[in-house]
């Protein structure tokens, strides 16, 4: 089927930059030729759908932009640096972007550029220069080494990855479905808890369970001594970046920090007060934690789970409440009193039911997901690393 070869970037077509009309002449941007920046590099293709302006004949002429022929690539040399596209109708781009036109596409798949593109981005931000805004020469993506099979192999591989990358757009968008499932359940059984439509009775949140804040007793609370050992530590921001479990930690006691704080149970939702208001995540491990982190252990009129959805309708609300201070924050005392909806605990568990088989969807695709962007990542290195594909 033929040999594969290397060949420079540079000699596969026609070289152009771009530029930029006077933003002084608001009229040079009403005119009918699509142009393009870097934010819109990235898919396979682009067209008059994805321009920042239409440019008039006047402004084309009076600058350094130039109509880009159809069926051109596209490669952002500065902000998106390595980011590539072709156009599927004449284009005209900014000075962010170099155009690469009159390629043989008897002899080169424009997809294949594209697909070997993306394996060359980290080198590519690796040689970025700049005092201000930083870019790469045209000269650096001129010396790109492409390993260049037959032209039929080339359309293989690109096809292949297409197939590949739209899985893994079809597995993200069902990961997403499932995340859009949980709250219209949750009001579908217990109604808007901000209005309780449904009469629910109401308790105070300290009547539900136990509620208290962290502890750390010891300032400064970065004292080398207090950390580094064996006993996990969870901070606010950690919280507030949790889906619905924390899995992990990233920050560990000492045994001096341990007894200057508290252990928290498996189980425990963590409510953060300070800088992000109320947001909320479960223990998935036994963790200490600071006080900027409040600590709810429900009793037996309550489930955590779900508490922990009925705070998320209830989060911009407390943010509203919190003090307009340096640092916003709710005390503890505001927590205590506020009136939870209370269904009752066999309507919660069946609620809780639904999320944890949710969640377990969650996972089984997720780990798909996962083996996806490895076959990806190893059919990228297979096709761009020299290996041959033709089998």
């Amino acid at each position: 089927m033929g040999e594969w070869e290397m060949v420079r970037l540079g000699d596969v077509g026609v070289f152009q930059t771009g530029g930029t009309p006077s933003r002084n002449k608001s009229d040079y941007f009403e005119g009918s030729h699509p142009w393009v920046t870097t934010p819109s590099l990235g898919s396979t293709y682009i067209d008059d759908s994805n321009a920042n302006a239409f440019l008039t004949d006047e402004a084309i002429n009076s600058s350094a932009t130039k109509i880009i022929p159809a069926n051109s690539l596209l490669i952002g040399i500065r902000v998106g640096v390595g980011k590539s596209s072709i156009n599927s109708v004449p284009i005209c781009t900014n000075q962010d972007i170099v155009s690469i036109s009159k390629i043989d596409t008897s002899k080169v798949s424009l997809e294949y550029l594209h697909k070997f593109l993306a394996t060359q981005q980290n080198y590519l931000n690796s040689q970025k220069r700049g005092a201000t805004i930083q870019g790469i020469k045209t000269e650096t993506l001129k010396e790109l080494q492409i390993s260049l099979p037959p032209l039929d192999v080339q359309k293989k591989i690109a096809d292949i990855l297409d197939q590949v990358t739209d899985l893994i757009e079809k597995r993200k968008a069902q990961i997403t479905k499932l995340d859009l499932l949980v709250k219209p359940q949750f009001i579908e059984m217990f109604g808007d808890p901000v209005t309780n439509p449904m009469g629910w009775e109401t308790k105070s949140l300290c009547k539900l369970g136990e509620l208290n804040r962290g502890v750390s007793k010891h300032r400064p609370r970065n004292d080398p001594k207090l950390l580094g050992g064996k006993y996990p530590l969870i901070q606010t921001g950690e919280v507030a970046n949790a889906d619905l479990y924390l899995t992990t930690y990233s920050s560990t006691y000492s045994k001096t920090g341990y007894q200057q704080s508290k252990m928290w149970p498996k189980g425990t939702l963590c409510i953060t007060i300070a800088a992000n208001i109320a947001k909320t995540a479960i223990l998935d491990f036994d963790s200490c934690f600071p006080d900027s982190i409040v600590g709810f252990v429900p009793g037996e009129h309550t489930n955590q789970l779900f508490m922990h959805y009925w705070f998320s309708f209830f989060q911009e609300l407390l943010e509203k409440q919190a003090p307009q201070s340096a640092q916003r924050n709710i005390n503890l005392q505001i927590l205590r009193n506020i009136e939870v909806t209370v269904p009752p605990i066999d309507l919660q568990n069946r609620f809780a039911n639904f999320v944890t088989e949710t969640e377990q969807s969650k996972v089984k695709m997720q780990q798909g997901l996962d083996k996806l962007e490895l076959l990806y990542k190893s059919l990228m290195q297979k096709c761009f690393g020299g290996a041959n594909f033709e089998q």
